[in-house]
């Protein structure tokens, strides 16, 4: 095989195109990840410390993503002596249909239990509850910085290659293969994975994506004022009290991270602004459902969410060209799983997703 052609070649490298070449190389195969931007850059949705592992899905195409993704965290094992998932439970209430999430992952062996208002708060002392809680303890946080690196490291031990930097001009299918432009020349795919996040449309415009937005979110850290416990947490709120769903999670060393979800300002990816939207709103939101936090210690973080209209993943292949885009802000917990399915895209051609996941 010449050095400008290969097998499969994996463009970003970010959770989704490293887990996928992390299934590839279990498979056999060396990928190559191509990435634009440095390793541990802050440009796209994989960096930070941890991402909410959460688990309170009832439909069956993110259920099923879900335990699968599971095998794969698994199977990824303790980076630095702990897992890369931190199974210190969920907790999730307001105004949604608890009852169904419970039966449906009680339905797969998923721990779900109801609690009430008062048992919820014991429990949790640093949070306020007005309606009963599901909680379940096969949830949590995964370790989002520790395990991009571990997915590198396995990658290159497979026989892989992450080559950081390296910035694909365009992507062109041909009747050989698929053409990649580089800086410093072509290279040369039987099949390219293209997981690229904010930069999807730019990359794939005659692919036939569905709408997706770019948004820049902004969650923050914020200081716990006591010992309470904490778990991870989605609040369904009342719209007409605050912005959005709330999410949530305790993060070692920088407090308990709190964020709006999908209510960020749309940006353009190579020139977000970098601003904390929504603070003043985030922060009173701690002030009235927080008691065990300090609303006035926010640090904010900024990331990117690329959303389809419902929220719903792009998993598909169309030629000889897989895409991954469109996670919504909700998609770095199913990376292992997104990851396998990529990887059973781009080897067989046959293949496909669940249903809500293929393109239109």
């Amino acid at each position: 095989m010449r050095a400008d052609a290969v097998e499969v070649a994996v463009v970003g490298g970010g959770v989704m195109g490293l887990a996928t070449a992390w299934e590839l190389t279990r498979r056999g195969l060396r990928p190559v990840v191509l990435e634009r931007f440095a390793r541990g850059h802050h440009e796209g949705a994989s960096h930070g410390a941890t991402r909410n592992f959460n688990n309170a899905y009832d439909q069956d195409h993110y259920l099923d993503l879900l335990v699968r993704s599971r095998e794969g965290w698994d199977a990824l094992g303790e980076v630095d002596g702990e897992p890369l998932l931190r199974l210190h439970g969920l907790v999730t209430h307001g105004a949604m249909d608890l009852s169904s999430v419970a039966r449906r992952l009680g339905e797969r062996g998923i721990h779900a239990e109801m609690l009430s208002p008062a048992d919820a708060a014991a429990r949790w002392a640093g949070m306020r509850f007005d309606d009963d809680v599901l909680f379940s303890r096969d949830a949590g946080v995964a370790r989002a910085s520790a395990a991009l690196g571990e997915l590198e490291r396995r990658i290159v031990a497979g026989g892989g290659d992450v080559r950081w930097e390296t910035h694909v001009q365009e992507i062109t299918e041909t009747d050989a293969g698929v053409l990649l432009t580089l800086a410093d020349g072509p290279m040369r795919a039987d099949v390219a994975v293209i997981t690229v996040g904010a930069w999807s449309e730019r990359m794939l415009p005659s692919l036939g994506l569905p709408r997706l937005t770019v948004t820049e979110e902004s969650p923050a850290h914020f200081s716990p004022t006591g010992a309470a416990e904490w778990p991870s947490f989605n609040h369904y709120t009342d719209p007409d009290r605050h912005p959005a769903t709330v999410y949530g999670m305790p993060t070692p060393g920088e407090g308990v991270k709190v964020g709006f979800h999908r209510v960020g300002d749309e940006a353009d990816p190579d020139a977000r602004p970098h601003r904390a939207a929504h603070a003043d709103a985030l922060a009173e939101y701690v002030r009235e459902w927080m008691p065990g936090l300090d609303p006035a210690s926010a640090v904010p973080v900024s990331c990117t969410y690329t959303s389809t209209d419902d929220g719903t993943f792009v998993l598909d292949r169309r030629g000889r060209l897989v895409v991954g885009a469109g996670f919504s802000g909700h998609g770095f917990k199913f990376a292992p799983g997104i990851g396998a399915l990529l990887a059973d895209l781009a080897l067989d051609p046959s293949a496909r997703a669940a249903e809500p996941f293929r393109l239109p």
